[in-house]
């Protein structure tokens, strides 16, 4: 039986941190753990678009004991709207988002993703879409806004609740549980925390 703490050793920089004293992790990057179960994405820092919840929830699921499962991507693209989500009404301002080869790797390796996408209904739904079109993967939802599976099978994702119509889905994973009221920028209150925890562990024993 292991006494007293646990060592863990996190890569999580590809390139210099952003700030003072390495500051957040920039776009692009991924902490890596031994053993891949479950990877927490993040949208690109910047003064909208923080990475704050996501370390939060990072290092609540270690404290749980998951010390050595637990990845965490922030997205090279990852603010913004995927190119093929123009019905949401008006011009992009901006960059798109979108995934590169290597963060479909990335997510793809783990058997849960923990997505994290803000606070604009539209843009979670479609940067949800856009994920689990390219990665097999089953996901836990995070976001500001307030959203339901109705609201992600619409647009042809699939859940675990509700299922489009066979000829309209449009994703590869699967949604198995949605968690909102997480504001961006803030660490999640300890009610929103334990509903995070409660869905990745339910996950992680079936």
């Amino acid at each position: 039986m292991p006494m007293g703490r646990v060592t863990q050793v996190v890569d999580c920089r590809e390139a210099m941190g952003m700030g003072k004293g390495g500051g957040i992790a920039q776009r692009g990057t991924i902490s890596e753990c031994r053993f891949p179960d479950v990877i927490v994405v993040g949208m690109s820092p910047g003064r909208r678009h923080v990475t704050k919840p996501v370390c939060d929830i990072t290092s609540a699921l270690r404290r749980e004991g998951v010390e050595y499962s637990i990845s965490t991507l922030i997205l090279n693209a990852g603010s913004g709207v995927p190119p093929d989500a123009a019905n949401i009404g008006g011009a992009v301002l901006g960059a798109y988002f979108g995934l590169n080869e290597k963060e479909i790797q990335q997510i793809e390796k783990h058997k849960i993703a923990i997505l994290h996408h803000g606070n604009v209904r539209s843009h979670v739904v479609h940067k949800v879409r856009y994920i689990l079109q390219y990665c097999d993967v089953k996901a836990i939802v995070v976001s500001q806004a307030p959203i339901d599976f109705e609201d992600l099978a619409r647009e042809g994702v699939k859940t675990a609740l509700v299922m489009p119509h066979p000829d309209k889905i449009k994703t590869r994973g699967t949604v198995m549980a949605i968690v909102s009221g997480v504001t961006r920028g803030q660490t999640p209150t300890r009610e929103k925390m334990a509903e995070v925890i409660h869905a990745v562990m339910k996950l992680i024993k079936t």
